[in-house]
């Protein structure tokens, strides 16, 4: 029997899963979903896997069959931390926790203003400053905005400069959230605003993601519950 906390982790595996594929369309870069797992049989973009598992259990023979594992570099989102992709060559990189907040949980309030990128131009703005000048701002492209369930969030100075945000990814059921950041004060200084967008854009969907170390700390003070485990396994 599926267990609630076995439910949330699927629905939130699915979720992300659905943003892995969102980024990869966006790079002209095919992927299928599985009964066991999303996978991309090329290299996915920067920072995304090439497989995301989907139930507990699944194959890991089956799962390197539908990815390009003939040169290093392939890497395994494992949601339930139950696979063991030693005898393929991947390790360890890091783990993680999947995360939940309730829908309508209190928040701190914000001082900054918000919007979410409606074009090309704000995209940038808000990739630039993600990025931080690490030369990978090049990684969120325009046909992101195409996407229905895609919505980037943007945290905004009073002088309109993007200083925080984050993207969400809607589902029937949770939003997720991910690549969050802020130019000062980290994710403490993000996450009121950005909790701020999807508690007006999504009133009734819990909210989702996962993180690992001073970031998992950082959701936990802004109403975050860990979950259950996840690994990322890299090859090579």
């Amino acid at each position: 029997m599926t267990t609630p906390k076995q439910l949330l982790v699927q629905t939130a595996a699915r979720n992300n899963a659905d943003w892995c594929a969102a980024m990869s369309r966006s790079h002209e870069v095919a992927s299928e979903f599985g009964t066991q797992a999303w996978t991309a049989p090329t290299r996915t973009p920067l920072y995304y896997p090439d497989a995301v598992t989907l139930v507990p259990g699944a194959d890991p023979a089956a799962l390197t069959e539908r990815i390009d594992i003939t040169a290093p570099g392939a890497s395994v989102k494992d949601s339930f931390a139950d696979l063991d992709l030693t005898e393929a060559g991947f390790h360890v990189l890091f783990e993680a926790q999947w995360i939940h907040r309730p829908a309508g949980a209190p928040a701190i309030t914000s001082d900054l203003a918000w919007d979410v990128a409606g074009d090309s131009d704000m995209l940038r703005a808000w990739a630039l400053a993600w990025d931080g000048g690490d030369g990978s701002a090049g990684l969120f492209r325009p046909e992101l905005l195409d996407d229905p369930a895609t919505f980037v969030l943007a945290g905004q100075s009073p002088d309109g400069r993007v200083v925080a945000g984050a993207m969400a990814s809607r589902s029937d059921d949770v939003v997720g959230i991910s690549n969050v950041f802020a130019l000062d004060g980290g994710p403490d200084a993000a996450w009121p605003v950005v909790l701020d967008a999807v508690h007006r854009l999504f009133p009734s969907l819990p909210v989702v993601g996962y993180e690992h170390g001073q970031d998992l700390a950082a959701a936990v003070r802004h109403g975050f519950q860990p979950v259950a485990p996840l690994r990322i396994w890299l090859q090579g």
